[in-house]
C-alpha cells in the first residue's frame, strides 16, 4: 500500500562542522519519499520549477516514489540555505528563496486521492487543510508541524491537529502549542485536541509516544559519525509511517512502538551524509540489518497496548 505525502521539494546548500554542499536535493517530501520507498510505496505531491534536474525526477521514479503529483510551476525551484553549529544543533537559515512554492497550491491526481495513508508534512497549516479536503476516506492520517506556523498560526494549526490521526512534534514544539514547560501535561493538552498518539521528537535523546495505556521512550539509534542532521524528523516520520503501512496499516500503539524503531533507523541513515546522500542507494537489506542490532537492544515485547 502507498503512503501519501505533501510537502517541499528543494535544492538545499548546507554548512555542517563536517563540511558544505550547494545545490543538494532537498525538502521534506523528498526525505520522505526515499526513507519510505523501501517499506511502501510513495505518491509525493509538491511543485519545483523548469530548474528542478531532470536527473533527479527520474532518480525519484527509480526509488519507488510515485511523481504524478509533482508539478512544474513558473519560477525557480525552492531553495534554502541554513548553517549548523558545532554540536549540530538547529541550522541557522542564511537563505530561503522559495520560488514557485510560494505559490504552491496542492491539487491532488484523482488516483491520488484514496490514498489510505496519509502523511502532511510541515507545510503551512492552510495547504495541510486544503489537502484534507481532497483525500477521501483515509485508514489514517498524520502530520508534522513547527515553530513557524505555531506562533503565527496557532489556530489553523489547531484546526488541523483535530483532523488527524498521529501528531509529529519536538519538545519545544509540543511546549510552544500547550504553554506548559512539562512534557507529559502538554501531550495530555495535545492529545485532547484530536489525535490518537502524539510522537515528540527528542533530538539525540530518542522519542516519545502517548496515546498509549503508558508513555513510551525509545533512546536513538547510534550512528558512527553525524554528518548532517537536515531531514532528521522526515526521514524519522518515513521509517515508522513507512513500516505501518507496510504492515497493513493498523494503528495500534503495538504498531506505532515498533515503527517507532524503523523511524529511528531510517533517521540514523539520513544524518549520516549531506542531504538525501545517504538515503539514495539505501536498501531494505540494509534497514534491516541495523534494525536487527537496534532491537535487540529495546525490549520491545514488553509493550501492551
Amino acid at each position: 500500500m502507498s503512503v501519501l505525502v505533501v510537502g517541499s521539494v528543494a535544492l538545499d546548500t548546507l554548512t555542517t562542522p563536517a563540511g558544505k554542499v550547494e545545490d543538494t536535493l532537498g525538502g521534506s517530501a523528498v526525505y520522505f519519499g526515499l526513507a519510505a520507498g523501501q517499506l511502501a510505496g510513495v505518491r509525493i505531491v509538491g511543485v519545483v520549477g523548469p530548474d528542478f534536474p531532470s536527473r533527479e525526477r527520474k532518480f525519484l521514479q527509480e526509488r519507488n516514489v510515485d511523481i504524478q503529483g509533482l508539478t512544474i510551476g513558473r519560477g525557480p525551484t525552492f531553495r534554502w540555505e541554513g548553517v549548523y553549529g558545532p554540536d549540530f544543533g538547529d541550522a541557522r537559515t542564511i537563505r530561503t528563496e522559495l520560488g514557485v512554492f510560494a505559490s504552491f497550491k496542492p491539487v491532488l491526481p484523482d488516483n491520488y486521492r484514496k490514498t489510505p495513508y496519509v502523511f502532511l508534512a510541515n507545510i503551512d497549516p492552510d495547504l495541510q487543510l486544503q489537502v484534507l479536503d481532497q483525500v477521501e476516506n483515509p485508514a489514517w492520517i498524520a502530520m508534522d508541524t513547527m515553530n513557524l506556523w505555531i506562533e503565527h498560526k496557532k489556530d489553523v494549526v489547531l484546526k488541523a491537529i483535530k483532523k488527524v490521526d498521529l501528531l509529529f512534534v519536538n519538545a519545544s514544539e509540543a511546549r510552544q502549542i500547550s504553554g506548559s514547560n512539562d512534557l507529559f501535561r502538554a501531550g495530555r493538552y495535545i492529545l485532547k485536541r484530536g489525535p490518537r498518539f502524539l510522537v515528540i521528537k527528542l533530538g539525540a535523546s530518542g522519542v516519545m509516544v502517548l496515546g498509549g495505556s503508558q508513555p513510551f521512550l525509545l533512546p536513538a539509534c547510534p550512528v558512527k559519525k553525524v554528518i548532517d542532521p537536515t531531514g532528521a524528523g522526515d526521514s524519522f516520520a518515513a521509517g515508522m509511517l513507512g513500516f505501518l503501512a507496510g504492515v497493513g496499516g493498523e494503528l495500534t500503539f503495538k504498531n506505532i512502538t515498533r515503527g517507532l524503531c524503523y523511524g529511528s533507523v531510517t533517521a540514523s541513515f539520513a544524518i549520516s551524509g549531506f542531504g538525501v546522500e545517504a538515503l539514495r542507494n539505501l536498501s531494505k537489506s540494509e534497514i534491516d540489518e541495523r534494525l536487527g542490532f537496534y532491537l535487540s537492544t529495546n525490549q520491545l515485547d514488553r509493550v501492551k497496548e
